[in-house]
């Protein structure tokens, strides 16, 4: 009968502190399980909203159509997605820009071989040579904006005495109605920029910077989307292919057009391209003149800073002289006998010789370090303190 060699638990054994470590869990705080959920929750919600936007069910576009006359013919209608594809010869990536419930940031311009798509801003449109079509926008069904545009895209879509074809009559009043919102937007960041500013020249506190910070985040966010509504135009304007398919009446009619004629829609798209343009030039204005007063603040707040530091190393230097000074006196006030106790002057002449090193070594001092002693003694208190505000960030 063979025997078995005893095993030593003691060596397989993990040390303490490892079986410590993994039969107890990590403990979190209330705070941070309450933090987790709500990304959690917030992250489901997101995800929710994009899969809504996106799922292929959702296969029904709701939109508003003008006729020939430009009169409307339906508002707000219900449309199968794979209806309109098929009647206006599209395919089906075409309108998942329309389609969307997710905001589209990336204004589109596309010619197709009987529509131009458009997708700038708050317009989403679908424009033949006989109709057009609005597709409602997400969040922002019966507002004040799509109610003026569709006002004036009526009234330009009846006005035929302009020689300008039907859908570059509608296609002026969506760049119209695009220039306006941009106009608009940037002269009320303008204002509030504006007169943002000139308070900081008269007075300088926390609470403006941060207003100051927040409109500069509004007015970047908008440069980038008029900078994008630019490249858009301009990106059209540099394919010839598409600008002479552009002109749908005249395909229609089986007009042929030569690749380079193109020159009324060319003059039309120019036009409002260098009016974003002058815009865009005007936010990087806009911008310039923030940097500039951000730079300007911080060398005030630099001097008034430098003011304390100097201040602080006067006084470090004067404590210090004051320090040395008190050495003699230390060294008079010991219980050693020196008959100078005896003197009736000399309590005097300790003194003096006190005060004069501690002065002397003060001003040798400070002259050493650079801080005259004559502006030490003009501006011994910086300027800065007479300006609270700019005290309070200084420190």
């Amino acid at each position: 009968m063979t025997s078995c060699n005893p095993i030593n638990l003691s060596r397989l054994a993990l040390p303490v502190r490892y079986l410590w470590s993994w039969q107890q869990p990590r403990l979190r705080l209330p705070s941070q399980v309450l933090a987790d959920e709500q990304e959690e929750a917030i992250r489901a919600n997101l995800l929710e909203v994009a899969y809504k936007g996106r799922q292929p069910g959702d296969m029904m576009l709701r939109c508003t159509i003008l006729d020939s006359g430009g009169n409307v013919k339906t508002i707000s209608g219900q449309f199968k997605k794979s209806d309109l594809c098929a009647e206006h010869r599209l395919n089906a990536r075409d309108l998942r820009k329309f389609d969307s419930r997710v905001p589209n940031l990336v204004p589109t311009l596309l010619v197709r071989e009987e529509a131009i798509l458009v997708n700038i801003l708050h317009v989403r449109a679908l424009i033949k040579s006989d109709a057009v079509l609005l597709f409602d926008t997400y969040g922002s069904v019966n507002s004040k904006l799509q109610s003026s545009f569709l006002y004036h895209l009526e009234h330009n879509l009846k006005a035929k005495g302009t020689g300008l074809q039907y859908e570059f009559r509608a296609l002026e009043s969506i760049l119209l109605s695009v220039l306006s919102a941009l106009d608009t937007e940037m002269s009320f960041i303008r204002q509030l920029i504006g007169n943002l500013l000139a308070e900081l020249d008269d007075d300088i506190d926390r609470d403006k910077f941060m207003r100051l910070l927040h409109r500069s985040r509004k007015l970047t966010s908008f440069q980038n989307r008029a900078k994008l509504v630019q490249e858009a135009l301009e990106e059209v304007l540099e394919q010839d292919e598409d600008l002479v398919a552009m002109y749908l009446t005249d395909r229609k009619n089986g007009v042929q057009r030569e690749p380079s004629d193109h020159q009324e829609l060319e003059v039309l798209l120019e036009s409002f391209a260098k009016q974003v343009e002058e815009i865009v030039n005007e936010t990087d204005t806009t911008q310039s003149n923030i940097q500039s007063t951000q730079e300007i603040v911080e060398l005030i707040l630099d001097s008034n800073r430098n003011a304390l530091l100097t201040l602080d190393l006067k006084i470090s230097i004067i404590t210090m002289g004051l320090g040395v000074g008190t050495l003699l006196a230390g060294l008079f006030g010991m219980n050693l006998t020196s008959h100078l106790e005896e003197d009736s002057y000399a309590f005097f002449v300790m003194s003096g010789l006190s005060v004069a090193f501690a002065g002397i070594f003060s001003m040798y001092a400070i002259r050493r370090s650079g801080l005259h002693l004559c502006s030490w003694t003009r501006n011994f208190l910086p300027t800065s303190w007479s300006f609270p505000d700019y005290t309070r960030f200084a420190k």
